[in-house]
């Protein structure tokens, strides 16, 4: 199994960004680490050992990015304008730059991406699909936290507003185009119930996509799993398989 890193100046971020890459061939899926991490955490944490069976199958090509957002929110400055405004820019550069490397890697100028984290990670996971449904064809959100507003100083601002999914979509037309691309999209919403985890995250969720009639499951494993690697690692797997078919 091959692995590769890139890294680039973002323009639209200021700063560099690295995609990490495992696998040759396959469904390219795009894993957003925890918090402020960067993009080999999901190796140092075994996600990429548990995901070995499908690239070598090749079902997979796995990438990952480093957590630019979430270095704002936790790490630098949180006030509602900054963290928010980074949020956004972090969304472009996904847009604009990361998915193209991708497709350029996968040789296919229009392959769609399965994009997946935990966390703040399944926040990202959540908000590229429901942004981007023209290039993402599915979200695997493990023990989401999905209401960055605990994070936040100040008021919510307009970057905020359009950066998370809990605030725009409701907002948005249910006859709209947006809505409808977005029914043709699916949403993995699991989560256990074990320490540190908050299955209303989750509901939260559900609600506003249910509303708009975009197809969405919500997925408890119980009080034994903990909002932690472990359970994430016997989450993916699982829910790959069946986005994959």
């Amino acid at each position: 199994m091959s692995k590769e890193r890139t890294t680039w100046r973002s323009e639209r971020l200021g700063r560099d960004i690295s995609l990490v890459r495992w696998g040759e061939e396959g469904a390219p899926v795009l894993f957003f680490p925890t918090a402020a991490a960067d993009a080999e955490e999901v190796e140092r944490f075994k996600l990429v050992h548990v995901l070995g069976e499908m690239l070598e199958a090749r079902r997979i090509k796995l990438y990952s990015i480093d957590s630019v957002a979430g270095q704002a929110w936790l790490k630098e400055d949180n006030s509602s304008g900054v963290a928010a405004a980074v949020q956004n820019r972090f969304d472009a550069a996904i847009y604009h730059e990361v998915v193209p490397a991708i497709r350029k890697d996968c040789n296919d100028d229009s392959i769609e991406v399965i994009a997946t984290g935990p966390s703040i990670g399944a926040f990202n996971a959540l908000a590229v699909t429901t942004r981007h449904p023209d290039v993402f064809r599915a979200a695997i959100c493990m023990s989401g936290t999905y209401d960055l507003s605990k994070f936040i100083e100040g008021e919510v601002t307009d970057d905020y507003y359009h950066s998370s999914p809990l605030h725009f979509l409701p907002g948005l037309s249910p006859d709209g185009d947006h809505v409808k691309s977005l029914r043709e999209r699916f949403v993995v919403l699991a989560h256990g119930e074990g320490n540190y985890e908050d299955p209303a995250e989750s509901w939260k969720v559900e609600t506003v996509l249910g509303r708009l009639s975009i197809p969405n499951r919500v997925d408890s494993w119980g009080p034994e799993y903990h909002h932690d690697w472990p359970t994430w690692r016997e989450m993916l797997p699982k829910y790959l398989d069946e986005v994959l078919g």
